[in-house]
């Protein structure tokens, strides 16, 4: 078991308690509170999860298990190169991802992390001469696209036409305006290479987030909706639309890919990373939806607080928050490499998409 976060137990040090370790929290010896001053930390919660909640400082993070670790970033290239098929390349950071596809006379780009974009030219010169004539830009976010002047010339430009509505709205140098877009789906053949991209017609990430297919290769590239072997990103990637973020995980898993490439994280994927991504999902649901029912409001309150209606839908909040991190821990903080980095991100997103979606 973890030891208790030194946040928490300095927050009870504060409050002027005497404090008794029990199963996952801690509990206050009666009599040895102090009275706490409006706004400052109190007591934990009952149950208080032995994983530090948002805000506490983390002295150790659960280690990343052994099946996600991958080939350090040679600090000298400052990236690293994996070969999905014929032509087509994977470029990482080991925390970003973007890909290339060399044909007869050209490469194109698909994404411009700018944490390494000044060094995707290099990447492509260990395997061809060729210029870049393409670049895709699977949404707007400038995570993944704004180093994209970085790839020099006078590449075309593809998006969906969200993405160009987006960016015309941004006015970002760092991110040029698509030349060519589509709204459902567009064929791009080069050479003997071919790139089917597609829209479903709305996305939970972000509007204009595409599928990027490589047939030939049966490789998918869809950005911040997938984390192979990873805790997904805050609050499921920042997800505008959470039922629908848990229907394209699905969807996803119904594509005839072999080679998942995901945007983010160490190391590409395939459909046994989807269906675990799927399961933790689901047990999430159930465990914030069981925690909604169980949940009373107002327990563990001072009387003369109760009449803030705020701070009675806080209490409630963190409180079904503590039973779902609670439900979920034993079976996935060793399966999900920073699984405890966003855990309590995770339940806050679920639990308010169950109240009000």
């Amino acid at each position: 078991m973890l030891l208790y976060r030194s946040a928490l137990s300095r927050a009870a040090a504060n409050a002027g308690c005497l404090m008794l370790t029990v199963g996952f929290g801690l509990a206050p010896i009666g009599g040895a509170c102090a009275d706490t001053l409006p706004g400052q930390p109190g007591v934990p919660y009952q149950g208080m999860p032995s994983l530090a909640p948002i805000g506490s400082r983390v002295d150790h993070y659960l280690p990343i298990p052994k099946e996600d670790v991958t080939p350090a970033i040679d600090p000298k290239k400052g990236y690293r190169s994996q070969k999905l098929g014929r032509g087509l390349y994977m470029v990482t950071d080991n925390g970003y991802q973007s890909m290339f596809l060399v044909y007869e006379t050209g490469v194109v780009v698909i994404d411009a992390p700018p944490g390494y974009s000044a060094h995707i030219r290099q990447a492509i010169t260990e395997v061809t001469d060729q210029p870049i004539t393409h670049v895709i830009y699977s949404h707007a976010h400038v995570d993944h696209i704004g180093g994209a002047n970085d790839l020099g010339g006078h590449p075309i430009i593809i998006a969906q036409e969200e993405t160009l509505r987006l960016l015309e709205r941004a006015k970002d140098t760092r991110r040029p305006l698509p030349t060519v877009t589509f709204k459902d789906h567009y064929t791009l053949k080069v050479g003997s290479q071919v790139l089917e991209l597609s829209y479903p017609g709305s996305s939970p990430h972000e509007p204009g987030n595409i599928f990027i297919y490589a047939p030939e290769q049966k490789v998918l590239m869809v950005v911040d909706v997938i984390f192979p072997g990873w805790m997904p990103w805050r609050r499921f990637a920042l997800a505008k639309d959470i039922p629908g973020y848990f229907e394209q995980v699905a969807y996803i898993d119904t594509l005839p890919f072999e080679t998942l490439v995901g945007g983010h994280v160490n190391r590409v994927g395939t459909h046994s990373d989807v269906r675990t991504q799927l399961e933790f999902m689901n047990d999430l649901k159930a465990a914030a939806a069981a925690a909604l029912k169980s949940t009373p409001p107002g327990e563990e309150m001072e009387a003369e607080d109760r009449g803030n209606r705020w701070a009675v839908y806080d209490n409630y909040i963190d409180r079904v928050v503590v039973k779902c991190v609670n439900e979920v821990t034993p079976k996935w903080q060793s399966r999900l490499a920073g699984y405890d980095v966003f855990i309590w991100d995770q339940c806050y997103a679920m639990e308010q998409s169950l109240r009000i979606d």
